[in-house]
């Protein structure tokens, strides 16, 4: 029922803005009574104002589309389109695959006492570097030396009686023989020289003991390592169930490194330990600095069922201490090396219906459209396994205007004195910049151990808004300025530049500081 008289009081105001406003010819407006504020009033001027204006609109839109799309057709007769062109090149690439990992000791102890009793010294501080059999601590010995003591005084009591009970099996055997004494008399001594030689062979038993609780209470390293905090202090009560320990000591020198790569990889990782040592480089976040470099050690010996994948262990020296237990860090296994192979910027290879392809300039500066095989590929570059042969030259930045066929004229690529790299341009996205050169001393990036999903492509097509200015030799962009003396929203302008258009208005492009070229 709630909603029936919501619908009715809908169509109530519906019905009521259209009669006040005189929408419906042949309509008379219904006089209002004067109860009714000015607010709840619908004036038909008002009505008209807004329909004309939306009139007017429409056609500067239009107006707007017609400059736009003259415009670019001028721009389609603007002459060779300015790109930045790389050669390709023969090289060993190396085949890697990068995961993150954890450090871990490579032995990990709880110093524990073995004996209760009150901490009398303890013979290490905190982050100490200690060598195995180093006093750490001592624990009260007084009992345990008394013990000891026992012990031994109670040895040497048997061996006394042991000692006399022998003289006299001497004296019964000499008897049994001449028959003066009984030959049962001689047999009974001599079980009980047996009885007083296991006794004495106990009391050394116990002497073991006592000197081995005895040493206990002297507390020494198990281990080369580091101590950590120091878990109890001196004076206190230690006891032999306490699960807390003294203190724990890490083996940081070497130090192993575990990490888990998918089961897809074990064979290529398989085969490359046949063949002998793997290396791993440990390095820092920015995957570049190299921390260390070790060996793949120890492959787990079945698969994680419920992630696919399959956990590896490592070992590096650590001789600079820079792997620490408990760090994350990403790792790097050198797995194979592909030698030969054809190599260009990965910004050169595009993707389209047809697969991957390239630009690749031709004689009397005009580019060709050519589909290509790629094998790997990482940030910086991709390895091409067909439909390229060095050291052609392919085209790497300024896609927004090519065709199959199209006459360009070759931009020099400015690039930074520390990286090598192009800088990137105004109005151009950074993923339409690439590197031709890996920088000196940084190792190949991890994207070319599996060569697809998860490495960035850098086969997006480079962004449409890098145009040249009609009367320019250099390449140019539509900036900001200049799109916002044409009055469209912001978020629009963005939207068409994004797309590659200018944006619509009378506005012109600011004129070029070098003139046109001439024809």
């Amino acid at each position: 029922m709630k909603r029936i008289l919501l619908l009715l009081l809908v169509v109530a105001a519906g019905a009521y803005y259209v009669n006040q406003a005189g929408l419906v010819p042949g309509w008379p407006r219904a006089k209002l009574p004067e109860w009714v504020p000015g607010w709840a009033r619908v004036s038909p001027q008002a009505t008209e104002a807004n329909a004309g204006a939306d009139g007017q609109d429409r056609q500067g839109g239009g107006r707007q589309a017609r400059s736009g799309q003259r415009r670019n057709g001028q721009a389609a007769d603007e002459g060779p389109v300015p790109v930045v062109a790389a050669a390709s090149r023969f090289e060993d690439v190396p085949v890697t695959a990068d995961a993150v990992a954890t450090v871990q000791a490579l032995n990990t102890v709880t110093v524990r006492s073995q004996v209760d009793g009150k901490l009398v010294e303890l013979d290490f501080t905190d982050g100490q570097d200690v060598k195995k059999g180093d006093v750490l601590a001592r624990i009260d010995p007084a009992t345990y030396q008394a013990q000891y003591d026992q012990a031994v005084a109670k040895k040497a009591q048997d061996e006394a009686t042991l000692a006399n009970a022998r003289n006299d099996l001497l004296r019964y055997q000499r008897l049994a023989l001449t028959e003066a004494g009984s030959k049962q008399q001689a047999d009974t001594q001599k079980a009980l020289v047996a009885q007083l030689e296991a006794q004495v062979n106990g009391d050394q038993a116990a002497i073991d003991n006592a000197k081995a609780t005895l040493g206990y209470t002297t507390i020494t390293s198990p281990l080369d390592g580091r101590t950590g905090i120091r878990l109890v202090d001196q004076g206190n009560i230690l006891r032999a169930t306490d699960a807390t320990g003294i203190v724990i000591i890490t083996q940081l020198k070497p130090i192993s490194v575990i990490f888990n790569l998918p089961q897809q990889q074990l064979r290529a990782v398989n085969q490359a330990m046949s063949k002998g040592p793997v290396p791993v480089n440990a390095l820092e976040a920015d995957n570049t600095t190299v921390i260390d470099k070790g060996t793949i050690q120890v492959i787990d010996n079945q698969v994680d069922q419920t992630t696919g994948t399959i956990k590896f262990k490592a070992l590096f020296p650590n001789e600079k201490l820079q792997l620490w237990p408990g760090q994350f860090i990403n790792v790097r296994l050198y797995i194979d090396i592909l030698s030969h192979a054809v190599v260009v910027p990965t910004a050169a290879v595009q993707r389209g219906p047809n697969g991957a392809y390239v630009y690749v300039l031709g004689d009397h500066s005009k580019v060709a459209l050519r589909n290509v095989t790629v094998g790997r590929q990482n940030e910086t570059q991709a390895v091409i396994t067909s439909g390229l042969n060095p050291p052609e030259q392919v085209i790497t930045t300024g896609f927004s205007r090519l065709t199959d066929g199209a006459e360009v004229r070759i931009a020099p690529a400015e690039t930074d004195a520390g990286t090598g790299a192009a800088p990137p341009a105004a109005g151009r996205r950074a993923g339409d910049q690439a590197s031709n050169e890996v920088p000196a001393g940084s190792p190949p990036m991890a994207g070319a151990a599996d060569g697809g999903p998860n490495a960035p492509s850098g086969n997006a097509p480079a962004p449409k808004n890098a145009a040249v200015a009609p009367q320019s030799g250099a390449l140019a962009s539509t900036g900001e300025s200049g799109a916002a003396a044409t009055g469209v929203p912001g978020g629009e302008r963005m939207g068409r530049h994004q797309r590659g258009q200018r944006p619509f208005g009378n506005a012109q492009a600011p004129p070029s500081p070098t003139p046109a070229p001439s024809q």
